[in-house]
């Protein structure tokens, strides 16, 4: 199944210089955060494929007008073809406001998801909008990873995390992907394209093979 990835900045090929061909293909559009409501809704009107989001830390705009005719999987687990895709967005508090918590905050909202978690034999992607901490974050607290997702990634392994927060212009040491604990995670600034295997029809466990495209 190819997916593609989307966080903090619209990708110029897909809004001001539509490329359809960018879309060929594609099965599932998962959106990492901070990303304007109508680029989404945008997206919406050239493909089938539905289009999934969570909140980036600048998406208070949301609340009033919340992109059309996309599936919104903040706190919870979605299913799409036998995948299991979980759904926490925000980032670190750094200030007051919504879509930010504290890393005892992001650990109670994993805890409320362990029913539905177990419910589903598991997960398989992680959407979240700020990274891991320690795994591709950055020190200042506004951009520092939770603490409490590597502890979800250590006890339910899924294939992949799918972050953004971190852009490209931030660090000399961005890199697109990262390995921890057997789970790739990925940065999903702009967009970017993965694959993965789909579960055989009538089995709920996803092989654990992951192509990078």
């Amino acid at each position: 199944m190819k997916i593609l990835l989307l966080a903090d900045t619209p990708d110029d090929m897909l809004w001001d210089h539509l490329d359809r061909r960018r879309l060929d293909g594609i099965e599932l559009v998962i959106s990492c955060g901070d990303l304007p409501a109508n680029y989404l809704s945008f997206l919406t009107c050239f493909t089938n494929a539905p289009v999934l989001y969570v909140h980036g830390n600048h998406d208070t705009s949301y609340e009033r007008k919340p992109p059309e005719g996309c599936v919104c999987i903040e706190d919870g687990v979605y299913c799409y073809k036998g995948l299991r895709i979980m759904g926490l967005g925000g980032s670190m508090r750094y200030k007051p406001g919504p879509y930010q918590y504290t890393d005892k905050e992001m650990a109670r909202r994993v805890r409320r998801l362990s029913w539905r978690l177990r419910r589903a034999g598991g997960v398989d992607i992680v959407v979240t909008h700020a990274p891991l901490r320690g795994i591709g974050d950055a020190d200042d607290l506004c951009h520092r990873g939770f603490e409490s997702l590597k502890a979800l990634v250590d006890r339910y392994h899924p294939v992949c995390l799918c972050h953004g927060h971190v852009h490209k212009e931030y660090t000399h040491q961005f890199k697109r992907e990262r390995d921890y604990a057997g789970t790739r995670v990925i940065n999903a600034w702009t967009s970017f394209v993965i694959e993965v295997d789909a579960p055989p029809e009538g089995k709920r466990r996803v092989p654990r093979r992951f192509v990078i495209t």
